[in-house]
């Protein structure tokens, strides 16, 4: 009972950390800002976690988890490529969840000097071009899809996606929403031979 509490409190203050840092930033958040927001003291987040590095890195590392979990469900759905393609950019779409996309942002540049976060990060892309080669490559397989080279295709898709993700959440007026996902959308389209975009 204690060992499943403690649990369920370290997976809250994870949420919580999350959105803090994604509100503010890695750094400019304190861990006093997140036991506020968490309503806790900052010695439970230090007995949880140790050292603010460390709350830090798992904090985006349950945020991974979570997308982690999102992708799995649609690789692993009975749909046919072409429904899975379309909820595996909807998902990623750059016009989505602003605090997720800004915690994204933000942990890339991080990346550049956090290992720990490099590792998260790298892995979780490389897990999302891996669903997406694969969608590709069963849509080419039955007649869904004409690409000769889903790596290819998948690197290009979601360079885009990433590029246009953050013009949208650093510059917010130089792009909207709307027009972001059909830019997308009309890319992923033209990669796999079909006529007209995405739906």
């Amino acid at each position: 009972m204690t060992r499943g509490f403690s649990r369920l409190r370290r997976e809250d203050l994870l949420k919580t950390a999350c959105e803090v840092i994604a509100e503010q930033g890695f750094g400019h958040t304190r861990t006093l800002d997140i036991a506020r927001a968490a309503g806790v003291s900052q010695a439970l987040l230090f007995y949880h976690f140790e050292t603010k590095e460390r709350l830090f890195a798992q904090a985006f590392a349950y945020a991974a988890r979570q997308h982690s979990d999102a992708i799995a469900k649609i690789e692993n759905s009975p749909h046919p490529p072409s429904r899975r393609l379309r909820d595996l950019l909807r998902l990623c779409s750059p016009g989505s969840s602003a605090s997720g996309w800004r915690l994204w942002i933000d942990a890339w540049s991080e990346s550049m000097r956090n290992p720990e976060l490099e590792k998260i990060s790298r892995v979780l892309d490389m897990r999302g071009r891996a669903v997406l080669r694969d969608i590709i490559a069963a849509g080419v397989a039955c007649g869904e899809f004409a690409c000769a080279d889903p790596d290819a295709a998948s690197w290009r898709i979601f360079a885009l996606s990433d590029g246009l993700a953050i013009q949208l959440h650093v510059h917010h007026k130089l792009i909207s929403r709307r027009r972001v996902s059909e830019l997308v959308r009309t890319a992923a389209a033209a990669e796999l031979g079909l006529d007209g975009p995405l739906l």
